[in-house]
């Protein structure tokens, strides 16, 4: 039982009524090349179905898989627009920048803390910088300069002292 052999069988049906079935799925979408897609998956369901059971009333069956489909197809559509955006939806949006007076500004506030910190004993500043930029462990820290994970905390703590004391001249800007 081929669909395609059997003119009165369902792929006869089908065919014989594909503009009906598509104008079905055209109103569930709402697009054309929509329901093209759903009257081809139909379709392609439906030859399966032909050889598998015995189909009593197939043109209602065409129409009621076609409109399963569709409403399907609308569904996907639906929860597609809520997760996912348009892919130009991003090329208008501004890149964020600052003013030639903030790129200054925050010119001048590394500056001042490269300063601070370059005033500090080299493993101090070592230890700084693996934690707050690096983001190691207190622990891991010590291991890597060999020193003790309270010597490591004292370390950091003298970098944040030194750093809090040059907070005025960054609030300046």
């Amino acid at each position: 039982m081929s669909i395609d052999h059997e003119p009165e069988g369902l792929g006869g049906v089908f065919v014989a009524h594909r503009a009906q079935l598509r104008g079905v799925a055209q109103k569930i979408t709402g697009q054309r090349e929509l329901a093209e897609d759903v009257v081809q998956e139909a379709y392609l369901k439906l030859s399966g179905a032909a050889s598998a059971f015995s189909i009593q009333q197939p043109l209602a069956y065409c129409f009621q898989v076609v409109r399963n489909l569709a409403i399907d197809c609308r569904r996907r559509l639906a929860l597609e627009s809520t997760v996912f955006a348009d892919e130009e939806d991003g090329l208008h949006v501004p890149a964020a920048q600052g003013t030639p007076d903030e790129y200054a500004i925050s010119r001048q506030n590394l500056q001042i803390v490269d300063r601070v910190l370059a005033g500090l004993p080299a493993r101090t500043r070592q230890a700084f910088e693996l934690y707050r930029v690096g983001g190691l462990t207190q622990r891991a820290i010590g291991e890597q300069l060999g020193v003790s994970a309270a010597l490591v905390n004292s370390m950091i703590r003298d970098a944040t002292q030194a750093l809090s004391g040059c907070r005025h001249l960054l609030a300046r800007g």
